[in-house]
């Protein structure tokens, strides 16, 4: 268990906070491109404070103070113009900057706008996201991991607001054995409940069920490199003990299964609350042409009480936990050695920040950026993707855009069994 001073320095987020200023040293997603595609102007929360994201009639990108200083209207009611965003009270105008550059009811040769700037933050796009940093300046690069910059990949994005902390979000990285009950079992009693006779369903939830033999954690460069083998498996051949897959720190997870890999993430909007993206790419292979994404497709994953798939039975369990869990509270196994050297990870992190450096998975170097490569487990041959498979994946059946996402993976699959048959003649 944790003391109840260290929970608090684990899991408090807002500015000023041990937690919030290693946090604000990382570029955050804080919207996707599609959201601001329906509406340039959207309000949003992240680490304790409320901001204006907008865009401008230019295309450019802003991201400044919650309310105008004239009156306190809330800017997400502003309207986006060639230099920046209006408030809609009395006309006042903003650029990225955060600056006042027009105050349209005063005198035009007073310098009164020119003592008016509100808080402002640097904003990229990147992946079909919108990124925004709130560290120290000078801002570290926005870092090029591999499912943001991957080609010829089809993406889909599915976004959840959870009512709780982001840590009890991110811990469930490194909770291995969770899978079995959280997944393999609860999966099982909701298809039972709900009456579901699907055989695919429960070929899934059975395989995802099997018992852990072994459970193994090893430090890398970029986080923690998650290792697994269930009964059945042999230790020499098994992808998931030899390779594994990835924690990024601070609050990334790499998943996958055959034929797409994803990004959990989950940004901490405050004490209480976690925006979670599921950020998905799909690589059909080189054969099949993915049509171009604008914007990359979005949807919403919902928080249920008998939830069918994956991601939602693990929104379930963080959401049970409570708003914040009191982790002085809990009573951990041996099973539980993931979450504690995650939480020595952070405590170590913590400290780095404190006397001044740049914490793990910090970027600087443009070489060094360009494209960065996790290593994940083999999930088999894309010449082995049944069709109708996409449609029992982490998010079960709630994207919007299954039907291509399957058709693209058949074409895959096809194009690779061709070339199999080829090199065989």
């Amino acid at each position: 268990m944790l003391s109840a001073e260290v929970n608090e320095m684990l899991t408090r987020v807002g500015p000023g906070t041990p937690m919030g200023e290693l946090m604000r040293r990382y570029w955050h997603p804080v919207a996707t491109c599609q959201e601001l595609k329906k509406n340039p102007v959207k309000a949003v929360r992240i680490l304790g404070e409320s901001l204006t994201l907008y865009r401008d009639r230019q295309g450019r990108l802003g991201l400044i103070g919650e309310r105008c200083p004239h009156r306190g209207v809330n800017l997400c009611r502003g309207i986006p113009e060639n230099e920046g965003l209006r408030c809609p009270y009395h006309g006042w105008m903003f650029d990225g900057t955060g600056q006042c550059i027009d105050q349209p009811c005063e005198d035009p040769d007073a310098k009164f706008k020119d003592k008016i700037k509100l808080p402002s933050y640097p904003v990229q796009e990147l992946g079909g996201l919108i990124w925004a940093y709130l560290g120290p300046q000078p801002a570290p690069l926005l870092p090029r991991w591999d499912l943001f910059v991957h080609d010829n990949a089809f993406r889909q994005i599915g976004t959840t607001v959870v009512p709780c902390n982001w840590l009890q979000c991110q811990e469930n990285s490194v909770d291995t054995v969770h899978v079995e009950w959280c997944h393999g079992r609860v999966g099982m009693y909701a298809l039972e409940r709900k009456g579901i006779t699907d055989p695919r369903q429960f070929e899934r939830f059975e395989r995802i069920g099997r018992k852990h033999t072994k459970i193994d954690f090893k430090v890398t460069e970029f986080g923690i490199q998650k290792l697994r083998l269930r009964e059945g498996e042999d230790e020499a051949t098994a992808e998931g003990w030899i390779t594994g897959h990835p924690l990024v720190f601070p609050n990334y997870v790499r998943v996958g299964q055959l034929g797409y890999s994803e990004f959990q993430i989950r940004v901490p909007m405050d004490d209480t609350h976690t925006w979670h993206l599921g950020y998905q790419i799909y690589l059909p292979g080189s054969a099949v042409k993915v049509p171009e994404q604008d914007p990359v497709p979005c949807y919403e994953v919902p928080i249920e009480d008998l939830p069918d798939f994956v991601l939602g039975q693990d929104l379930m369990c963080w959401t049970a936990q409570g708003p914040l869990f009191d982790r002085s509270t809990e009573n951990l196994g041996r099973s539980d050695r993931g979450l504690v050297l995650f939480r020595k990870m952070l405590m170590e992190q913590i400290k780095i920040v404190q006397q001044g450096g740049d914490p793990m998975n910090t970027f600087r170097d443009p070489e060094k950026n360009k494209y960065i490569d996790l290593s994940l487990e083999d999930y088999g041959d894309l010449s082995e993707y049944r069709k109708g498979s996409v449609y029992y994946m982490n998010v079960g059946n709630l994207s919007p855009v299954l039907a291509e996402l399957d058709a693209l993976m058949v074409a895959g699959a096809e194009a690779a069994k061709a070339r199999a048959k080829a090199k065989q003649n």
